[in-house]
């Protein structure tokens, strides 16, 4: 059992910055940061305020800086930091709503700017026949690192360019926008191209990494916005080819390369278990 400080930095609705506060709090194993601050306001200071909801990593509500360093309080056991003394501040690059609740706003909205859902161009697909669309695990994986993400703004957080632009779309909307350029259901590329490659789009960014390096779930942001340019600068020269899959109706799906591909068949099991 060791005591520890939490350092606080408060912010109040009309009076914005009011400085640090300091916070004894004894800690326990497995103590992390948002058990923490559950104690202090539980037995120090009812007023304080911050978002959770989770509390396993999954929700994203819980990011904050921490010793400078963007992350999930809920993720951050105490023992991993060193020293005695905690600081925590709101997340940066975003306006402050309370204490340690940052107003995100402007991330969901230039995450819906980039049209982070499938579109297609086949006006007849609506889903009312119940047809599937088909995809091979290969087309998966062109895009599953990138759906771990959580929306948790710590990867904006951590963004320098960011913190200079503040109209730079960020290595969320981003990473979001790739998922659905490089899904082979997807034909929405040449609707969002316009906003991608505008001046706040993906050419402004630095390739500092520190996106990569902070993100909780290791969905490398910074990979994504390199693959995103490099898709913008093939279909610059002509040389992108792109065909969304069919729905199935009893034909060999398509896949990205245009080439049929042998339906999936689940292979039934042995009549003798023994052979």
């Amino acid at each position: 059992m060791a005591q520890l400080t939490f350092r606080i930095r408060r912010f109040q609705p009309g009076r914005g910055d009011t400085g640090w506060q300091d916070f004894s709090v004894e800690s326990s194993p497995g103590m992390t940061i948002l058990d923490g601050l559950h104690h202090i306001r539980e037995h120090q200071d009812g007023s304080l305020a911050w978002r959770h909801s989770c509390r396993m990593g999954v929700c994203g509500s819980c990011g904050l800086i921490v010793n400078g360093e963007p992350r999930l309080a809920c993720n951050t056991q105490v023992e991993s930091l060193t020293g005695s003394r905690i600081s925590l501040e709101p997340l940066w690059n975003f306006p402050v709503a309370k204490d340690l609740v940052p107003d995100l706003s402007s991330l969901f909205e230039k995450h819906s700017a980039v049209a982070p859902y499938l579109v297609r161009d086949d006006s007849e697909d609506d889903g009312s026949d119940g047809r599937e669309l088909a995809q091979s695990p290969a087309e998966l994986d062109q895009f599953l690192q990138f759906t771990s993400c959580i929306k948790c703004g710590v990867c904006m957080a951590a963004c320098p360019t960011l913190a200079s632009d503040p109209d730079f779309l960020g290595p969320m909307p981003l990473t979001a926008a790739y998922r659905y350029n490089a899904d082979s259901r997807d034909s929405g590329f040449d609707a969002r191209k316009t906003k991608l490659a505008g001046r706040h789009g993906m050419s402004h960014c630095h390739y500092a990494a520190e996106c990569s390096r902070a993100c909780p779930k290791g969905v490398d942001p910074a990979r994504a916005i390199q693959l995103l340019k490099r898709d913008l600068v093939l279909d610059l020269l002509g040389v992108r080819r792109r065909e969304p899959a069919p729905p199935v109706d009893g034909r060999a799906p398509r896949t990205r390369d245009g080439l049929q591909a042998p339906p999936f068949t689940v292979p039934s099991p042995p009549e003798n278990p023994d052979e």
